[in-house]
């Protein structure tokens, strides 16, 4: 079934799991969201000349221990799976690449492999339908509306779904100046409902708000 399979959870449902490199870094990713990275390490560089060449994610988590060079780090087990959009090599050995965030994935087990490339075996976690944004978090868009508008398509790609309580709130997160684990802990909700109404309590206590 290729770089994908499928296994039943105790529950009796169908999990979706994929074997992927892990690329844990001081950043965290969101579905949706765009990350540009430079990459020089050997293990990294032969990473993203498999997955161009075979047309497969790799998956991008906030390191829990460790360091981004050296010894393979141990990843916070709740990542994003990323595929590689734009990319130039203008200095020999340097890889400048754009990560898009597709979507979450918890890790199963990890190991690392040859050249210290670290892979996981991976379930991907179910987004559900998609939930409108409510009423009463409206007020949240004009901040994020500004931000776009600031940062351009670039950073944050088309389609901008203002009506979408998942879009809205990934955005948000990854755009705020808090730490990565504040950002981790937004990633790994489930609920969209739940985040916003997270993200408005944080930016009210800021008066960032109208």
């Amino acid at each position: 079934m290729g770089w994908f399979d499928f296994i039943r959870s105790p529950s009796g449902r169908s999990v979706e799991t994929l074997e992927i490199p892990l690329f844990p870094l001081n950043t965290v990713l969101f579905p949706g969201g765009v990350q540009p990275l430079k990459i020089f390490e050997q293990r990294y560089l032969d990473m993203a000349a498999a997955c161009m060449k075979d047309e497969t994610p790799f998956g991008i988590c906030l390191i829990d221990s460790g360091s981004e060079v050296g010894s393979a780090a141990k990843p916070h087990p709740v990542g994003t799976l990323a595929r590689i959009g734009d990319w130039e090599m203008e200095q020999l050995g340097i890889l400048q690449i754009t990560a898009l965030g597709g979507r979450r994935f918890r890790i199963i087990d990890s190991e690392v492999g040859p050249g210290n490339l670290l892979r996981g075996h991976v379930e991907l976690l179910s987004e559900g339908d998609t939930e409108p944004l409510p009423q009463e978090r409206e007020r949240l868009l004009p901040l994020l509306q500004r931000i776009v508008a600031d940062l351009g398509s670039a950073r944050i790609p088309e389609p901008h779904r203002y009506d979408d309580a998942a879009w809205v709130g990934y955005r948000i997160t990854e755009i705020l100046p808090i730490q990565n684990l504040a950002k981790q802990k937004l990633l790994e909700l489930d609920d969209p409902l739940a985040r916003l109404e997270i993200l408005e309590k944080f930016l009210d206590q800021r008066k960032l708000l109208g």
